[in-house]
């Protein structure tokens, strides 16, 4: 089992400690609910090193990612971020992912911990008809950078103190490249409230003491992967493997805003969507909360409250702010309408 460069710190904070996509990651410290409420309220620091990094480089590097992901990659500029997917030649998903623009002929792409050697192969793959090759055009980095995640509404208060000149007002889904605690990194806006510091494995133990001290006024806690998915649930984001996977396509999953049908834009899978969305999707990812006491779990049937199966549960779980059942599920898309009343079986 892998671990990340901050691991020990996580065992002397007293983790609970799980298997998470290969990685020996912190799932809580002090409790799901407890860690969510202090990022809802305050700042907490996750690490999300077991992310993957791929480098896109070289004149052919915007051609390729025209091909393999759906939104418009052309529309960046440097220091600009966008949330994209890639299909899979089957009408799903290959994976969600951040594609990050250095210039003209540089990329890196920010791809989900479940599925970097799947992502890699298919970018390869793909790569060849544009003349583009592991270890020179494209590069796996994912072994060499670390990532912690400052989220709240007190994050950037804090990396502010870690870095030399105004960061606090950073636009959404824009980055720089700059120094962080002295160490040479990364640091983008695309998490809920605050940012993300990708530096380099070697820079780790100096950059997480720079950023205790720093985050000590504030009272920054510690965040597992439990308080992870429960913030990303009340936000309504999907989670790779769970609400979009290799059997989904984008349409289905609300992500038609990430899918543009460009001129001159001939991405993997366009015509069958285009042709999605010109006849209607048949199911659709929607989010739901219990009106009655109870946790909804992932497989759990959607039915319509006469009994007909309309769907399954994708994720589910417990909110800590509302304080009552809530999750994501597909279902049929003559159920989908806002304010549809469902049952959970």
């Amino acid at each position: 089992m892998k671990t990340t460069a901050f691991h020990k710190y996580h065992v002397a904070a007293g983790a609970k400690m799980a298997e998470f996509a290969g990685y020996n990651m912190p799932i809580e410290f002090t409790g799901i609910n407890d860690e969510h409420m202090a990022v809802r309220n305050g700042a907490g620091v996750f690490d999300v090193s077991h992310m993957g990094e791929i480098w896109v480089k070289g004149p052919k590097a915007l051609d390729l990612l025209q091909r393999i992901t759906t939104n418009d990659v052309s529309k960046l500029f440097p220091g600009k971020v966008q949330y994209s997917c890639m299909p899979n030649g089957r009408g799903g998903i290959v994976d969600d992912i951040l594609v990050y623009k250095f210039t003209d002929e540089k990329y890196m792409l920010c791809v989900n911990a479940a599925t970097p050697d799947k992502d890699w192969a298919h970018i390869c793959r793909e790569g060849e008809a544009f003349g583009m090759r592991p270890g020179t055009e494209l590069e796996n980095a994912s072994d060499d950078i670390c990532q912690l995640a400052v989220q709240g509404p007190l994050a950037m208060k804090i990396v502010q103190k870690l870095v030399d000149h105004p960061v606090e007002q950073m636009p959404y889904y824009t980055f720089e490249q700059t120094e962080v605690a002295g160490c040479e990194a990364i640091l983008s806006i695309t998490g809920y409230t605050g940012g993300e510091i990708y530096a380099y494995n070697a820079d780790a133990d100096r950059l997480w003491e720079a950023l205790w001290k720093a985050g000590e006024e504030y009272g920054l806690k510690n965040i597992g992967l439990g308080a992870r998915d429960t913030l990303r649930l009340e936000k309504g984001f999907c989670l790779y493997g769970n609400d979009i996977d290799d059997t989904t396509s984008p349409l289905e999953a609300g992500l038609g805003w990430i899918t543009k049908f460009a001129e001159g834009k001939e991405f993997i899978d366009r015509d069958r969507m285009e042709r999605l969305k010109a006849e209607g999707v048949k199911r659709k990812l929607v989010g739901f909360k219990l009106i009655d006491r109870g946790i909804p779990r992932h497989g759990y049937p959607l039915k319509t409250v006469e009994g007909a199966e309309i769907g399954l549960v994708t994720s589910g779980t417990m909110s800590p702010s509302l304080k009552v059942g809530i999750g994501l599920g597909y279902v049929a898309a003559e159920h989908a309408a806002p304010g549809t009343v469902i049952a959970v079986e």
